[in-house]
């Protein structure tokens, strides 16, 4: 019975989270292409037999299906959920039905519409790390060294309590929280620090170690680190602008680090377990929702793992991949260059060969994640 429990448990919390994640996402393409007079004749946030749904005064069927494994807005002129024009009905329109079909829109238009939906993603965890540091504020340090601890890289490099780090690897250091985020993606090979201690400027090479311990939801977490601890930490509260811009840059910087850890795997100098799929965002998500000593610390935390998950989700969907939205803007871009529609054949196969990329993924993340989850 216990176990049944926390099934359910996982599944509702991933349903919900991935949920509303895909509703911003899907809603940023069904927003732009209302903008664009196209007519938008399903939204769906799953896959599958519809379980609830109903037809809004515009014609738009909205549902909820029954696999909550993401969405899609259907289109008119669409043969399908992946924005493969219908090429029978496309004939057969009217002009004033042209009007309203995705694929006779000008390529401008096409490329807004389907940028919206990642775009979206990445507004929504603008505005989730705007309210956090609007309300709570800043929570950080000057970038100087409280505590060298023993038996560490940072000791042996010959780091002391009160060296002020100006940069590593000649990226500025604004506060201490800069520190870690930029050893994050390091894979262990040697940093050059600049120091500042007194009137001198150092120069010292560190080589991080791995540490793990446990993260917000009791998994084991593995990172670089060299040794230091921070001062006190101090709250800063900031002015809506600055927070809007802040969570402007957070944001970027978490797609940047996400690339940066994506082009690892693919070159080899980062093991391929660390990709997470739907297994393992469900289990993370079931964890996370169980996180928190008051029904607000849990909202708090729910919200910001939402906005790390956007992110992501927005991320992968702009690479340019038959399928993904990046897919199709990769296509109007050729379009563009060439100035003329490319090939029917082309584009089929290509969509066949992202489908199956995509699935391959998939099927690899699903066993990765099993693997870690059951057998680690």
């Amino acid at each position: 019975m216990d176990t049944l429990i926390n099934l359910f448990h996982y599944a509702w919390s991933f349903a919900l989270i991935i949920s509303i994640i895909v509703f911003v996402h899907e809603y940023g393409h069904f927003a732009a292409a209302r903008l664009c007079g196209v007519k938008v004749e399903t939204f769906s946030i799953g896959f599958g037999r519809e379980l609830i749904g109903r037809t809004d005064r515009h014609g738009t069927r909205w549902k909820i299906a029954l696999f909550p494994l993401g969405g899609y807005v259907k289109m008119f002129g669409d043969a399908s959920a992946a924005s493969t024009p219908d090429k029978a009905a496309m004939q057969a329109m009217t002009e004033a039905e042209r009007k309203q079909s995705l694929h006779h829109q000008p390529l401008l238009a096409k490329a807004c519409i389907v940028a919206a939906g990642p775009a979206a993603n990445f507004l929504l965890t603008i505005a989730v790390l705007t309210y956090f540091l609007y309300t709570v504020g800043i929570t950080s340090t000057q970038p100087i060294v409280g505590e060298v601890m023993k038996d560490t890289p940072a000791a042996a490099a010959g780091l002391q309590a009160g060296d002020r780090i100006a940069a590593i690897d000649g990226k500025k250091m604004r506060s201490f929280n800069d520190i870690p985020e930029a050893l994050v993606t390091n894979l262990y090979t040697p940093v050059t620090l600049t120091v500042e201690r007194g009137d001198k400027t150092l120069s010292l090479t560190i080589t991080p170690i791995e540490f793990g311990e446990k993260d917000i939801t009791g998994n084991l977490a593995k990172r670089p680190l060299i040794g230091i601890r921070s001062q006190k930490m101090t709250r800063e509260n900031v002015n809506f602008p600055s927070a809007v811009w802040l969570a402007t840059v957070k944001t970027y910087d978490i797609c940047a680090t996400n690339l940066r850890a994506l082009g690892q795997i693919i070159s080899g100098d980062r093991s391929a377990t660390n990709l997470t799929g739907t297994l393992g965002i469900a289990k993370l998500s079931g964890d996370i929702t169980q996180q928190g000593e008051s029904t607000r610390e849990t909202l708090m935390t729910i919200l910001w793992f939402i906005a790390m998950i956007s992110a992501g989700i927005g991320l992968v969907n702009l690479f340019p991949l038959p399928m993904l939205d990046g897919g199709h803007l990769m296509f109007y871009a050729i379009e563009g260059v060439i100035r003329r529609p490319l090939p029917e054949r082309f584009t089929e196969y290509s969509y066949r060969f992202g489908f199956a990329i995509v699935m391959l993924l998939m099927v690899f993340t699903l066993f990765n994640d099993a693997r870690k989850i059951f057998f680690s």
